[in-house]
């Protein structure tokens, strides 16, 4: 109880020197009007900053908008800021709303006739321009415009890939400058991390293919004992390793450029330039190296869970038992196609690893070009990696393999 009462006490305190405050900050801006030869002038005196101007605003513009003010006199005025500018246009500029001339300013003071100035400038609406409709010539020229930009965006990729694969073919020759940490940590991030999602949808999709196969093989052939071999084919030579690129262009790929891009906004890339680091040495070099030895282990991976996909619908759905289907794998389905299949493996993980790299470093300051780099890196990789299998398989048909 004895606490109570020196609390009150300078609670009360507090709040009249608040008061006080509040009073001495309302005396110091005021404004006035006058007539003068036939017109009204707003008299405005004191500090006119955005400390002051607050209490002001409400009786301003009343008093104001009664009396149609279209001058101010800036005699007595003493600070004066942005603020305080605004408010004094708005309260001359909404008098009138036919009258577009500019409102008068007497008197003399350092910054105010400035101020207002900028002021009037920035509160100029900018001229709509009319709508018209687009016409053919409109339609070439935004072709024209994506083909330039295209052409300009391939030849900047294709230079940073021959930089990024030299500095790499650079540090493979000198392996004591490679930064071991960095590659090891980014094949567990990259790699380990991706296994389980890689195995468990590529055992899936070998699912998905032995009841497609099953239903298609007996409606035409009647003998589902072929789907041993389907599934075999198809996660061999395409799906285990179209998967893995593709889940590791959605996964990976985004990380990379998320991190890249984050030390470009905090300028860290910058910092690494001024101390003389190489940022493809130290950021996409281990990112290409652990991609390579990753993703063919991925690859392995999810072509040997889809098979098991399909053994287990093989074995279930199809009363086809687990030794039926690995001896006709091992006599049918030659080991040649696992080569063909593990063969792509390294050129979708330098797709992957080089397209976030390049994603990664083309973001600026803000957030929006992080966003859309780490767009435009997952769907380009995803693109890329999908045109590179297309192009392999007409290789291998054109060699016969």
């Amino acid at each position: 109880m004895k606490l109570i009462h020196p609390l009150v006490c300078s609670v009360c305190f507090r709040y009249r020197l608040f008061l006080e405050t509040l009073a001495g900050v309302q005396d110091l801006s005021a404004f006035s009007l006058e007539n003068r030869d036939g017109e009204t002038v707003l008299c405005i005196e004191g500090d006119w900053t955005v400390a002051t101007i607050a209490p002001l605003e409400r009786d301003l513009l009343r008093s104001v908008a009664r009396q149609s003010a279209n001058s101010v006199d800036v005699s007595a005025l003493q600070a004066f800021d942005t603020a305080g500018a605004l408010l004094v246009h708005k309260a001359l500029t909404t008098t009138s709303e036919t009258d577009a001339a500019p409102y008068g300013i007497q008197g003399e003071h350092a910054g105010a006739e400035a101020l207002l100035e900028i002021v009037a400038r920035r509160e100029l609406s900018p001229e709509t321009q009319p709508h018209r409709p687009k016409n053919f010539i409109d339609v070439l020229a935004r072709i024209g415009e994506g083909a330039v930009e295209f052409c300009s965006e391939t030849i900047e990729t294709l230079s940073f890939i021959g930089e990024a694969l030299l500095t790499t073919l650079k540090l493979v020759v000198q392996p004591h400058k490679i930064r071991w940490t960095s590659v090891v940590a980014i094949m567990e991030e990259a790699g380990l991390e991706a296994l389980p999602i890689v195995s468990f949808l590529s055992f899936f999709v070998g699912m998905v293919i032995a009841f497609i196969g099953a239903t298609m093989l007996q409606q035409t052939l009647g003998a589902t004992v072929f789907t041993v071999e389907l599934v075999g084919w198809a996660m061999m030579r395409e799906f285990g390793v179209v998967l893995t690129g593709i889940l590791l262009a959605g996964r990976t790929n985004s990380s990379f450029t998320a991190q890249i891009g984050s030390m470009k906004m905090r300028q860290e890339v910058d910092a690494m330039q001024t101390l003389g680091i190489d940022p493809i040495e130290a950021l996409v070099t281990p990112r290409i190296l652990a991609m390579m030895v990753m993703t063919p282990l991925l690859t392995f991976a999810a072509t040997l869970s889809g098979m098991l996909g399909g053994l287990m619908i093989s074995w279930v759905a199809l009363d086809i038992s687990p030794i039926l289907f690995i001896t006709r794998i091992q006599d049918i389905v030659v080991i040649q196609n696992f080569w063909v299949g593990l063969s792509k493996a390294p050129i979708f993980a330098m797709i992957v690893a080089l397209i976030a790299c390049r994603q990664g470093l083309q973001v600026r300051g803000d957030v929006q070009s992080l966003g859309r780099a780490t767009t435009a890196s997952v769907v380009h990789a995803i693109f890329l990696i999908i045109v590179a299998d297309a192009l392999f398989a007409m290789m291998y048909m054109e060699l016969g393999i």
